[in-house]
């Protein structure tokens, strides 16, 4: 009888917990979440270029999402000892200090858990062939549940003002009874969730301005 193949995570699916070695100690990865915001991003290799830039600026903005309450936990393809040796090369580079963890997944048990390999570029593989990661970045909360999932090519570095950005705006959401619109960054108007209706609106957005019924725009306070 064939085995069944596990469920496809999508947004609302509760994150696989898994155990694992990282560069800060072996992890239990619901506990590492425990009551935060958590972002778990993959890279393909160690000593790799595009990887090298990538972590070094997540660890430059390490005070913004610890201001956020997010912890961040990045993953490579490779052994505890090779991330080590990697992360003097990018502190020596980009000028950060990395003092995330790490995990190290040789056997790629996480990144098949969590659908991370590559399946396109047949240059991003092992000296055995044997497929590396994309460049997967998923927004974790509390709950242990996905809210939101990134995905490209090894051959593209990602964009660490979009990830603060979609943190902020879940955030936001959570909130305020609220969703944002195409570029939003915290400070704009956004738009009042199309469930709030009638009176409710008004009591709670007091300066909403509505351009459609269902396209309702209002401030925020601006503490938040």
């Amino acid at each position: 009888m064939a085995s069944e193949r596990q469920a496809p995570l999508r947004l609302g699916s509760v994150a696989p917990n898994f155990q694992a070695d990282t560069t800060t100690g072996p992890i239990d990865f619901h506990e590492f979440i425990g009551d935060n915001w958590t972002i778990l991003f993959s890279h393909p290799e160690d000593y790799t270029p595009v990887c090298t830039t990538e972590l070094g600026e997540m660890a430059r903005l390490e005070p913004e999402f610890k201001k956020r309450g997010v912890k961040l936990i990045g993953l490579s393809a490779n052994t505890l000892g090779s991330h080590e040796g990697w992360i003097q090369d990018i502190n020596e580079v980009t000028g950060s200090l990395v003092g995330f963890p790490i995990i190290a997944d040789k056997e790629r048990k996480v990144a098949y858990l969590y659908d991370m390999i590559d399946y396109q570029d047949t240059t991003n593989v092992d000296e055995k062939g044997i497929a590396f990661t994309i460049r997967s970045v998923f927004f974790v909360d509390p709950k242990k549940t996905i809210r939101a999932i990134l995905a490209y090519p090894a051959s593209t570095g990602r964009n660490s003002a979009e990830i603060l950005r979609v943190i902020d705006s879940l955030q936001t959401g959570d909130k305020y009874k609220i969703t944002t619109p195409i570029n939003w960054v915290p400070g704009d108007d956004v738009i009042v969730h199309p469930a709030v209706k009638g009176d409710e609106a008004t009591k709670m957005f007091p300066d909403m301005r509505v351009v459609k019924p269902y396209l309702r725009f209002t401030p925020l306070p601006k503490t938040a």
